[in-house]
């Protein structure tokens, strides 16, 4: 068998000569090849077993495997071979770099890639005040911003056609970007794991790993590593939380809208109806999870995840966050004269945080899911690739 230091000279050679890799892609192949011939660390998590399947890591190998990382931390602080060991391996911090680069390759339209890199918390929360000053200035205008009696109806404020004639285009262009963004590296992907299709077990499995952040318990299930060498469940919890209650929320706007277009029945809804409870346990979820991620994200260890994509990460926090926080105020003021203001606050952020959706950190929940629907694919196939050469 190669010793270690003639397999992290193989993949340099490779990276510089055979592999058209980038920095970032030719750094997780020289990690990679070093935890190929360790193999500690197998039973951590999907991108182990995955990696052992290969002798080599070419483009479409490492985006793939970079996507299954979930940045649990566990590898990191087991690895015999992490800094100050001269073979430098972190895992980690390799793969949430290159995760970085792959939402800029796949990104649709092309040209905006880079909006990746400059997506970050000031223009998140520049732009959520724009369009809420832009509204504010609308209802000024058409003297609404301090009108009286309006009971609780948004459409007296904004009429219904309005508001779908604001959000349809943004939310469409929002899944059309993601859908064809992940729809690439679907295809570059799918012949570096097998090439197989898409099975019911195999969806099922996926699915089930993606509903319960399974690979945020790490491989012994006691959590991820944070700030150090404790484990923690917090960033499982948080995840949770978090995602959960956006769906909610999500649900409870397809709830109303069903109402309105099928059952005929006209907004405002109110407690006990089905769209306000999904809101406001929506909301409340919503707000402690992202409450929740952005303390862990402070706390985060710097050799922890990439540095560089911070600013990314909070923007997105942030607009959850101010999206759930509006919301919920908007329903306690509904009775109050602070109603239009307030509802101007929470479509300018809600607005922002759609715009910028296909070009900052939920993406990430796109491409994993797709990694991990070719993981489940994969890890049915008859294992044909080992360093025995099996």
């Amino acid at each position: 068998m190669q010793t270690l230091e003639a397999l992290t000279q193989e993949a340099r050679a490779l990276a510089q000569g055979a592999l058209p890799l980038s920095t970032a892609e030719a750094e997780v192949a020289r990690q990679l090849q070093i935890c190929n011939a360790c193999r500690y660390c197998e039973g951590f998590c999907a991108v182990f077993p995955a990696m052992t399947r290969r002798l080599e890591f070419g483009k479409a190998d490492v985006h793939y495997l970079a996507n299954l990382c979930h940045n649990c931390g566990a590898c990191l602080h087991a690895c015999q071979y992490a800094p100050p060991h001269v073979f430098a391996v972190n895992v980690p911090q390799s793969m949430a770099q290159l995760r970085g680069q792959t939402y800029t390759d796949y990104a649709w339209p092309p040209a905006l890639g880079a909006l990746y890199q400059r997506n970050g918390l000031t223009l998140s929360l520049a732009l959520a005040a724009g369009l809420t000053l832009f509204l504010l200035l609308a209802l000024q205008f058409n003297g609404t911003l301090t009108a009286q009696g309006l009971g609780g109806n948004f459409y007296k404020i904004f009429p219904h056609n309005l508001l779908v004639g604001l959000f349809a285009p943004v939310f469409l262009f929002a899944a059309l970007a993601l859908g064809l963004g992940v729809r690439r590296f679907w295809r570059e992907v799918t012949p570096a794991t097998s090439g197989a299709a898409l099975t019911p077990p195999a969806t099922a499995e996926a699915a089930h790993d993606v509903l319960r952040l399974r690979y945020l318990e790490a491989g012994h299930g006691q959590g991820c590593n944070n700030e150090d060498d404790a484990f923690s469940l917090s960033r499982q919890r948080a995840h949770h939380l978090t995602f959960y209650g956006f769906m909610l929320c999500f649900a409870a706007t397809s709830v109303a809208t069903l109402y309105h277009y099928v059952l005929g029945w006209q907004a405002p809804y109110d407690l006990p109806s089905l769209p306000k409870i999904l809101g406001v346990v929506g909301g409340l979820s919503l707000l402690l999870g992202t409450v929740g991620l952005f303390k862990l994200k402070w706390q985060r260890h710097p050799m922890h995840g990439d540095a560089a994509q911070k600013p990314m990460d909070y923007g997105f926090i942030a607009l959850l966050f101010f999206t759930s926080l509006t919301g919920l105020a908007l329903w306690l003021a509904r009775d109050s004269a602070a109603l239009p203001a307030l509802l101007a606050a929470h479509l300018g952020v809600v607005m922002a945080l759609f715009a910028t959706l296909p070009y900052g950190k939920f993406a990430h929940g796109v491409f994993r899911t797709a990694a991990l629907l070719r993981y489940a694919v994969e890890k049915r196939q008859p294992k044909t690739i080992g360093l025995s050469g099996e």
